[in-house]
């Protein structure tokens, strides 16, 4: 009988116990509902009316009967024409610089004798060719213009994208690349 004495004051001691520690673990969370209560009312938020949208107003094309952009005028087909006359030279004979591409030759110097002044071009293969006025240098129809002490001036005939050709001015200065 002592025994279950001792048994039912420790579940009473253990239970007492229990209910103590319980106890202390409610606190009062009055001061956290009055945090929430502040901060709703600090942040007064406020939503922007809609702005308002014009009404759709519609539009009449009043252009029907002016030209149609897609369709070439006759001054369009004129200057067309003059544009295929512009064509590459194909039955004349190949120079040995029309073999490279313009930006790999490298102009090396000037040479005059009497009145003329060769320019002096040096190829990717490390080969000097003299150039003069009316020589032709590039892949694209690069026809020497003129030659000064430090530059060489050429025209190319280059496509233009929509079937014909166009000039573009080239030149390769001494020292370049």
């Amino acid at each position: 009988m002592m025994k279950k004495n001792i048994i039912s004051y420790k579940a009473l001691f253990l239970t007492s116990i229990t209910a103590i520690a319980i106890s202390g673990c409610a606190e009062s969370t009055d001061d956290l509902y009055a945090y929430i209560e502040q901060a709703k009312s600090a942040t007064v938020g406020s939503v922007q009316p809609l702005p308002q949208f014009k009404p759709y107003e519609s539009f009449a094309y009043s252009a029907a009967e002016l030209r149609d952009p897609f369709v070439a005028t006759r001054e369009e087909d004129e200057e067309e024409s003059d544009k295929n006359l512009l064509s590459p030279d194909t039955t004349r004979p190949r120079q040995p610089l029309e073999a490279f591409p313009l930006d790999t030759l490298r102009m090396v110097g000037v040479l005059e004798q009497g009145d003329n002044l060769w320019g002096l071009i040096e190829d990717p293969k490390q080969v000097v060719h003299r150039v003069r006025i009316g020589n032709y240098m590039g892949q694209n129809e690069g026809h020497v213009t003129s030659i000064s002490e430090s530059e060489i001036f050429l025209v190319e005939i280059i496509p233009d994208g929509v079937g014909g050709y166009i000039e573009r001015d080239a030149s390769i200065a001494i020292g370049e690349q």
